[in-house]
């Protein structure tokens, strides 16, 4: 975060950058970058947090329900909505339980895997929004795994927007149910997280 701040890079509301895309926000400035995290482990509530609130940075957590309050790695319900009370995190969804899609399409049949299909994108929705009390209109792909069948499903079940695990710089050109995110590893610091990020911005660029 401290060198995002002093490459002068702005960390934006996701939901801004989805109005954007969608026609009914402004552009972002230059240097815009979208902070999330994604499943709901316990590690956004015991170290994250007090990084986000310190630095007041809107950050959108991509969380599948089935996991609250019942993994060992995953927050609870009540350290969810702790986060959520802050202003600072806002709750989207990952699927009810963080399904590989490829793999499920290739054991089920037809009904079966739409059947599926529904479930993971329409329970976790309707799960989220019982919990938080606010709309879940956004959803991040497990395992960055689409196509244009659960693209689909997903505008169906309600989603505004998805987003896929292509390592790039967001344009207009991208698909609203495949907007590309990049995944930063543990080794991305100081030098290497700012060439990580300019990286991303020339492949969008090309």
């Amino acid at each position: 975060m401290d060198l995002l701040r002093e490459s002068h890079y702005t960390v934006i509301p996701l939901d801004a950058f989805v109005a954007w895309r969608l026609g009914k926000g402004h552009p972002p400035a230059p240097r815009s970058v979208v902070v999330t995290f994604d499943d709901g482990h316990i590690s956004v509530y015991r170290e994250a947090q007090s990084i986000v609130i310190r630095n007041r940075l809107p950050v959108s957590l991509f969380i599948y329900p089935s996991c609250i309050s019942h993994a060992s790695y995953a927050m609870t319900w009540e350290q969810l909505s702790e986060l959520t009370a802050t202003s600072f995190f806002t709750v989207e969804s990952h699927t009810f339980w963080h399904p590989n899609f490829k793999q499920e399409s290739t054991k089920l049949d037809a009904a079966a895997y739409s059947a599926f299909v529904d479930m993971q994108l329409r329970h976790s929705k309707a799960t989220l929004e019982s919990r938080i009390k606010r709309p879940v209109n956004l959803l991040a792909w497990p395992f960055g795994i689409y196509d244009s069948y659960l693209m689909n499903r997903a505008v169906a079940a309600g989603y505004e927007a998805a987003f896929s695990s292509e390592c790039r710089a967001a344009t207009r050109l991208d698909p609203v149910m495949a907007l590309p995110r990049c995944l930063v590893l543990n080794e991305y610091t100081g030098d290497r997280f700012l060439r990580f990020l300019d990286s991303a911005i020339r492949t969008a660029e090309h």
